[in-house]
């Protein structure tokens, strides 16, 4: 073999390193790309709204956009602190609240002299300004008929959700806890 074919195989040989590595490098961060939108895989639709309402003043603002990442629970878990679309059958629009007790979650009502805080494993639950949701007689007698039936436990596919205001809202403190199958979604802000 002469050395003009040595060198073309040569130079194949580097071109075909170069492409190959250059292959490689894009099917990792195809790869580092899902796994990272992983958690987006059940999304069906993504809409950006206008929040309208101030129940979550200090954490979401009214007027303020958001995104609704919609069915993203088909395929994830519900988390603490998550802020979710709740559909409110007494409700014309979505309403956005944080999940503040999940399934499993030991739930009950504590009197003080300004009314009950609501206790979650043993920890009084507060909002994102760290003061706790006092409870008046009305919310309280919702909420009291959860701890009782329930023996103080948060079933399987149901949830507590408030909204920031610690004087409470149109949230489970008007309307009880609330079943997997009407939270719709996800929300993300900035």
């Amino acid at each position: 073999m002469d050395n003009r074919a040595k060198g073309f195989i040569f130079i194949f040989f580097i071109i075909g390193f170069i492409l190959l590595s250059v292959y490689w490098q894009n099917i990792s961060d195809i790869h580092k790309n899902i796994i990272e939108r992983q958690d987006y895989n059940c999304i069906t639709k993504t809409e950006e709204k206008t929040v309208r309402g101030t129940s979550l003043t200090g954490l979401i603002e009214n007027g303020q956009n958001v995104n609704i990442l919609f069915d993203y629970y088909n395929c994830n878990e519900i988390k603490k602190w998550d802020v979710v679309v709740y559909d409110y059958a007494g409700n014309d629009n979505l309403i956005i609240k944080i999940v503040k007790g999940l399934p499993g979650d030991k739930f009950s009502l504590e009197k003080t002299e300004r009314g009950w805080n609501i206790l979650i494993n043993n920890e009084i639950v507060k909002n994102s300004k760290n003061q706790s949701y006092l409870l008046n007689q009305k919310s309280y007698q919702m909420l009291s008929l959860y701890e009782r039936d329930y023996k103080g436990i948060i079933p399987e596919t149901t949830y507590l959700i408030l909204g920031n205001l610690a004087k409470g809202s149109l949230d489970s403190t008007k309307f009880g806890l609330v079943g997997k199958g009407d939270i719709t979604g996800k929300v993300e802000f900035n």
